[in-house]
């Protein structure tokens, strides 16, 4: 067993079972892949994927759990190097974080140009997608940070640390009905059709919850990741948005803005990485310019609960900030 084979296979699920993609994302080849692939199996006396003809069609319950656990060796495996590269070159190395539009263009600015300034000689990559998509990143271990709001709880291999909290705004041409009332209730809103992000609305979503003590359905005819790609449409008078208060920055004068705190309960911006990570010290410092109140003190003691639940109730009773 060899752990190019083991980071073949996890890559191939990575890759949706797709070979020559695969190959592609390794600068091999597809035969080479599918060699090592059977190689292993032939070892292990069982089939990690099943095919049909030359194609891999789905991965075997015991594939599944023997993927698992060389996702686990892999990332012990680059954890070592991280060690290593912690007392060689502290201040070298890279950076991959995963997030939403909304954060990289409105929270992560400053963060960013600060912690540049700092380490010069780290490279930082940012990958910008949904929830769901950065959260797979941070577990594959393509990104050592995942930042989002959303989806975070259905991720069980991330640690996540919650960050501050945030609220909405409803946002409409200087022409809407709704520019009348300085107030918006649930009631008016939901006559209206909604412009708001690709996961607004979910069983744990704050808005899910909110619209659920009125009467009739929220209509959303419009979704998208980007706060400013959904500003495009409310212009357009497509709808009403429903977005962060902190991606309207005060430099849109033709749309009306009314605070909607009243109308939704905040929600918590967090930060996640795969269990079981080596943090460099460089990393350490990226989460506390990010959210203060994350010491290295404070991130090694959540560390030691060892489980979100003890997490959960750690920062419970914290005071996060409001943005």
């Amino acid at each position: 067993m060899k752990l190019q084979q083991l980071r073949y296979i996890v890559e191939v699920v990575n890759n949706n079972l797709n070979v020559s993609a695969t190959a592609d994302s390794l600068y091999t080849s597809q035969p080479g892949i599918s060699k090592q692939v059977r190689m292993l199996e032939d070892e292990l006396g069982v089939q990690i994927f099943g095919r049909a003809g030359k194609h891999l069609t789905h991965v075997t319950p015991a594939g599944q759990q023997i993927i698992d656990i060389a996702s686990d060796i892999l990332g012990k495996v680059e954890g070592i190097k991280k060690v290593a590269s912690e007392y060689t070159q502290p201040d070298r190395g890279d950076l991959n974080i995963a997030t939403t539009h909304t954060q990289a263009r409105y929270a992560l600015p400053q963060v960013i140009s600060q912690f540049i300034r700092r380490y010069p000689d780290v490279n930082l990559h940012m990958h910008q997608g949904t929830p769901d998509q950065i959260c797979e990143m941070a577990v594959r271990g393509d990104a050592d940070f995942a930042i989002a709001t959303e989806g975070m709880h259905l991720y069980h291999d991330l640690v996540m640390l919650p960050c501050y909290h945030w609220n909405r705004s409803v946002v409409f041409p200087k022409d809407h009905p709704l520019a009348k009332q300085k107030t918006i209730t649930l009631e008016q809103l939901v006559k209206y059709p909604l412009v708001t992000y690709v996961f607004g609305f979910n069983r744990q979503s704050a808005l899910e919850k909110a619209f659920a003590t009125v009467e009739g359905e929220p209509r959303v005819v419009f979704s998208a990741t980007s706060a400013d790609v959904l500003k495009t449409y409310v212009r357009l008078g497509l709808g009403v948005g429903v977005m962060a208060t902190m991606a309207l920055d005060g430099l849109d004068d033709d749309l009306v803005v009314r605070d909607a705190s009243h109308l939704f309960e905040p929600s918590t911006t967090k930060i996640g990485f795969r269990k079981g990570s080596f943090l460099r010290s460089y990393m350490y410092e990226f989460l506390e310019g990010f959210a203060p109140h994350l010491t290295k003190m404070t991130v090694e003691k959540a560390l030691a609960l060892r489980d979100q639940e003890g997490i959960d109730a750690m920062f419970a009773d914290m005071e996060l900030p409001m943005r």
